[in-house]
């Protein structure tokens, strides 16, 4: 997919890795940017700009009718970023309850699902486009200190792999980022070193431009991860494994 001209709607345009999106497909060439969050108030900043190119949406990825007011509002997209996300770090056993487990899933899981499902066919009216789902390495370990944020984007890896099926007749491509611990307000929870935000992002969109229908492993300290996890599955989680949640 060529990124110059496309339409893209990111979520989570507030965060971290969502700036460095909005930012990379600016200077990329994308005739419009869609800029969803929760809050419209947080994305003034990137409005300042003045780009014209930018449109901002209040969004709630887990409020159906706010998904449905965005697919009026933007019914040209071809570009899906589903980068919205919430991580509790917390134990599974340990947490005081299961509020932030569910609202883990509501985000990462559900909030993904409905998101693409509601585009769906508006990126099958554009030829196919682009869907990027935004997922972690903690999709193929469990990192005990985030425990219920790891379960849910393993199933947010494995709803990837179906919708990347599923869709494959209309001629969309399918991308989910695998990423270590970035340099994000969410990041900073997890030890250092840390990728950029910029890193994630360029290899990300260096994924879609190529047609990588396929999971990407994002960054340099994320493919040493990754090669360290296929190496010795087992060892990896081990060592994973070591690190609880603070009681």
């Amino acid at each position: 997919m060529d990124i110059t001209g496309c339409v893209a709607l990111v979520t989570g345009a507030n965060g971290g890795i969502g700036r460095a999106f909005v930012s990379e497909l600016l200077k990329r060439g994308a005739a419009k940017v869609y800029i969803a969050a929760r809050d419209a108030a947080s994305l003034s900043d990137l409005m300042a700009g003045g780009d014209e190119r930018l449109i901002p949406l209040t969004l709630d990825v887990t409020d159906l009718a706010q998904i449905e007011a965005a697919v009026a509002a933007a019914p040209d997209v071809t570009f899906l970023v589903n980068n919205a996300g919430f991580a509790a770090f917390e134990g599974a056993i340990s947490a005081p309850d299961l509020s932030s487990a569910r609202r883990e899933m509501d985000v990462n899981y559900f909030g993904t699902l409905a998101l693409t499902r509601a585009f769906g066919p508006i990126l099958a009216a554009s030829g196919g486009g682009a869907i990027l789902n935004m997922l972690s390495m903690v999709a193929l370990v469990s990192l005990p200190m985030a425990a219920t944020y790891s379960a849910s984007k393993a199933a947010g890896l494995s709803l990837t792999r179906s919708i990347r099926a599923e869709l494959s007749a209309q001629g969309t491509l399918v991308v989910g980022v695998l990423a270590a611990q970035t340099e994000t307000p969410m990041g900073a929870r997890l030890p250092e070193p840390r990728l950029t935000p910029e890193e994630v992002v360029s290899d990300s969109l260096d994924a879609i431009q190529a047609g990588q229908n396929d999971e990407v492993v994002a960054g340099a300290l994320s493919r040493g991860a990754y090669a360290a996890f296929t190496s010795d599955p087992k060892a990896f989680q081990a060592k994973m494994s070591a690190r609880l949640p603070q009681r």
